[in-house]
């Protein structure tokens, strides 16, 4: 399975980023890096700069046609930035048209109230978040992790890197499970 991992060109939670992406190799599956702008993704550890990251994948109208899950990690300024540009809203949007898995953390479903993908849903992030996902007709609740399989897709959502190590096993244990329906 191909994962696509979407952040912008500055302001990923570096951890939000890599306990995903070692899940994800861990369950034997391909992480890619899509970005805005190609050359490397800038990480932060809360505000102070961390790694830097190559791109694997420049944003240009794409869809989820090319991969079978999507991962958003948060950062603030990661899904704030990717919210404003009509390329990341649209694919995140396409994942859940085709019913592909998606698994957000933190204040990445920022980007999703954006894509207008959380009506009907309920989910977790980081708690300023509530009222957007409420505004956008979604439920919020103050979870670990939460799975949602709201037809068409299945999402997965945690509030905060203290919850990784949940929201990395059940994002592995959904993602194979939609890999073999």
């Amino acid at each position: 399975m191909r994962i696509a991992f979407l952040t912008a060109p500055e302001g990923v939670e570096e951890v939000e980023l890599t306990e995903p992406w070692k899940a994800v190799e861990a369950a034997g599956w391909v992480p890619q890096l899509v970005s805005t702008q190609p050359g490397r993704v800038q990480a932060f550890t809360h505000l102070d700069r961390a790694s830097t990251y190559p791109v694997d994948h420049i944003l240009a109208g794409d869809t989820s046609d090319a991969f079978d899950a999507l991962v958003l990690p948060g950062g603030v300024a990661n899904p704030d930035t990717l919210r404003m540009d009509e390329r990341a809203v649209g694919f995140v949007r396409s994942f859940f048209e085709a019913g592909k898995p998606v698994a957000a953390i933190c204040h990445a479903p920022w980007t999703m109230v954006e894509a207008d993908v959380v009506r009907g849903r309920t989910l977790t992030s980081w708690p300023s978040l509530a009222t957007d996902i409420r505004n956008a007709g979604g439920t919020w609740v103050d979870e670990e992790v939460r799975v949602c399989r709201a037809a068409p897709a299945t999402l997965i959502t945690s509030r905060k890197p203290d919850d990784l190590d949940a929201f990395c096993g059940t994002l592995v244990k959904e993602f194979a499970a939609a890999a073999r329906s």
